[in-house]
């Protein structure tokens, strides 16, 4: 015998305003009681360690001898000139003097890891994380370095990590968008979109954006009231007939799947009627949660709201969820140009505290156990000045971690120079740190193709190793 839930979904989805709800009525009733796959375990070419990631990008270049990289050498060879007598290529302006950092760096947990006073919440919890020290980017711009770390490319048209595991692994549940993301609220970053595209991959993968800080953080998902003359019938008639114009469409060019995906996120926006007002509903957070995040503080508010929202999103089914800080531009990100002494403190300030309560948190919950978390940027900064105080583009070395699902806590891997210039060993490009993301969700990053103009295109290229050093 039907259960009412299931008979109030139907009844809603029927009526659901504008229309939607049709569109999604048969999907539905094909899938009731739709639970997560439950071929997680096996993956699709080895058993998986993680099921979900939610990833952490720092727009403009985050410092790594400023907040985990520390360099005792840049505080001897400090106001010396001894960088490149040229302006090398991608750098905005010829280097300056060595920079020590103004930060003072302290030794924490078992691990002993060095972490400035820039990240004091980060910094209790080192042990937690797993770093890799030598992160390198082929370039020192900040357009194509965002892309070779979403894209594995540096020119647009290419799909993105998020996009790449959606197409591999599908869904955990029908209600959620599989993969998520909440940009800044200052803006997008460098790239606009082309940083969370699909590329050539079917459009149903691309990254769904979510204003997180908006009223309505999914626009049109409820019908808007100023459109009332419609009703329920005459919106149930004009879809039906709409979905019957768009299939028999998208049947005489198959090879274009934007009119697919645009279906399908119109089925999507049905289901999500019923899914995304409780997911996105923070009240329901608890006082203690809330004030742990920093939801109480101007200085966090917004990105312990989205990085709440990013544990909610992955406990609902979410397999894929990036969080964004900072818009593109010269200011208000971590492109610190003009003075790192000014302008780094209230970007880590900003982030700090919301990262260490969603690592608390996604432990206490479990969740450590099949997810996971990293914290990347494009590339690092020069350890020559620039200006006064400011540090110029650098692709020759930064940081990254990771912490959750397959992944040893406590541990690094690779080192930069005495200076934070250059890597020293254990270089770990873009490629290599897809290869191994795709390898913890059950994925060989070689065996992940598809054919796109006649080559056989993957995330990682041509390139790209698992860096099995750093896995449990």
């Amino acid at each position: 015998m039907e259960s009412q839930a299931n008979q109030s979904r139907r009844n809603f989805l029927a009526t659901a305003g504008g229309g939607f709800g049709s569109l999604a009525l048969g999907d539905l009733i094909a899938n009731e009681g739709l639970t997560p796959r439950p071929e997680f375990n096996g993956g699709i070419h080895h058993p998986a360690k993680v099921k979900r990631v939610i990833q952490l990008f720092m727009t403009g270049g985050a410092s790594p001898m400023d907040t985990f990289d520390y360099k005792p050498a840049l505080e001897k060879l400090h106001g010396q000139k001894l960088g490149p007598k040229k302006k090398p290529e991608g750098f905005t302006a010829l280097p300056g003097a060595i920079l020590k950092s103004p930060f003072e760096f302290k030794q924490y947990g078992e691990s002993g890891r060095w972490v400035s006073s820039v990240f004091p919440h980060q910094a209790q919890l080192v042990d937690e994380l797993t770093f890799l020290m030598a992160m390198s980017s082929k370039t020192s711009v900040h357009g194509p370095g965002t892309l070779m770390m979403n894209t594995g490319f540096v020119l647009t048209g290419f799909p993105c990590m998020g996009s790449w595991v959606s197409y591999a692994l599908g869904s955990l549940r029908d209600n959620l968008p599989t993969f998520v993301v909440m940009p800044d609220p200052k803006g997008l970053p460098y790239n606009q979109k082309a940083a969370f595209s699909a590329g050539f991959l079917p459009a149903q993968h691309q990254g769904t954006v979510i204003k997180a800080g908006a009223n309505h953080p999914v626009p049109n998902i409820r019908p808007d009231k100023r459109f009332g003359f419609a009703g329920n019938q005459a919106d149930t008639e004009g879809l039906a007939l709409l979905q019957k114009l768009n299939r028999r469409h998208a049947q005489s060019d198959p090879a274009d799947s934007r009119l697919e995906g645009r279906i399908k996120s119109y089925e999507l926006a049905a289901r999500m009627q019923l899914a995304a007002p409780e997911a996105f509903d923070l009240s329901r957070e608890s006082a203690t949660t809330r004030k742990a995040y920093g939801l109480d503080k101007k200085i966090t508010e917004d990105f312990a709201r989205r990085c709440i929202l990013a544990r909610r999103l992955i406990e609902r089914g979410t397999r894929f969820v990036q969080l964004w800080s900072g818009p593109d531009g010269p200011t208000n990100n971590w492109d610190n140009h003009g003075s790192i002494t000014k302008e780094l403190p209230p970007m880590a300030a900003s982030v700090d505290q919301p990262i260490a309560a969603l690592i608390r948190d996604l432990k206490a919950r479990g969740l450590f156990e099949d997810t996971l978390l990293i914290w990347t940027t494009e590339f690092g900064r020069t350890p020559f000045a620039q200006g006064g105080d400011g540090r110029d583009h650098n692709g020759g070395t930064f940081v990254t971690w990771l912490a959750g699902a397959g992944v040893k806590p406590g541990v690094s891997y690779g080192r930069s120079d005495d200076w934070g210039y250059k890597t020293a060993e254990g270089r770990t490009y873009c490629y290599d740190f897809h290869a191994t993301i795709l390898y913890l969700m059950g994925i060989d990053h070689e065996k992940l193709t598809i054919r796109q103009n006649g080559i056989d295109r993957r995330l990682t290229d041509v390139h790209g190793h698992v860096v099995k050093e750093i896995l449990a």
